[in-house]
């Protein structure tokens, strides 16, 4: 039965399986990966693996738990600085910031993203649709006139689920048809034109 890690050197082992994991599925799609080459990359016997996993869906599934509190981890600290900020400006820090954690550690985060549309994430993205929405509810919270906007659940379901998919297919892209900062300028251009005309008729 696999055991949790107690020990630093336990942890540090965890680490690296998780690590390894995350580094095999951005190499090679979660279904193509094997135990020996998470092991291998690892630096450990694959005998090792079991002794803190079942099989190789509980490392996947621990990998992808690390990749969704990493992705968490980098929106929470943004939010008391884009709450001060107008929408545009707001949205486009959000998604420049999204950008550059993905293309961290020779674009790893973003590799495996790519790979999370072919998967069941529905369970890891909450976490990530939550840290999202929070950003959205405290946004209102300081600019209490936009509470008064119709329909702020679904135009923040559309602007977290249509803006992380957006991101992560242009970063795809060999050759995109636009520009990183012009998808960035239309997205905030277009939550902040709709905010404005709606406020307008009220």
């Amino acid at each position: 039965m696999a055991r949790k890690p107690k020990q630093q050197r336990s942890k540090a082992t965890v680490d690296a399986i998780v690590q390894a994991t995350m580094m095999a599925i951005a190499d090679h799609g979660p279904a193509a990966i094997t135990a020996r080459q998470i092991a291998e990359t690892a630096g450990i016997g694959v005998g090792s693996l079991y002794e803190y996993f079942e099989d190789k869906d509980a490392i996947i599934h621990a990998a992808s738990v690390r990749f969704v509190e990493d992705t968490v981890g980098m929106i929470k600290p943004l939010v008391p600085e884009l709450v001060k900020m107008d929408i545009r400006s707001a949205i486009k820090l959000l998604l420049f910031r999204f950008r550059e954690f993905l293309e961290e550690n020779n674009q790893l985060y973003l590799k495996c993203a790519r790979h999370a549309f072919t998967m069941d994430m529905v369970v890891y993205q909450e976490p990530v649709n939550r840290a999202l929405m929070d950003f959205f509810t405290q946004y209102l919270m300081h600019h209490p006139e936009l509470l008064k906007l119709p329909n702020i659940p679904t135009v923040a379901y559309f602007y977290i689920n249509g803006g992380v998919f957006t991101v992560v297919r242009h970063l795809c892209e060999d050759e995109p048809m636009q520009t990183f900062e012009e998808l960035a300028e239309v997205f905030g251009d277009v939550l902040a034109s709709y905010t404005e005309r709606k406020l307008e008729t009220l």
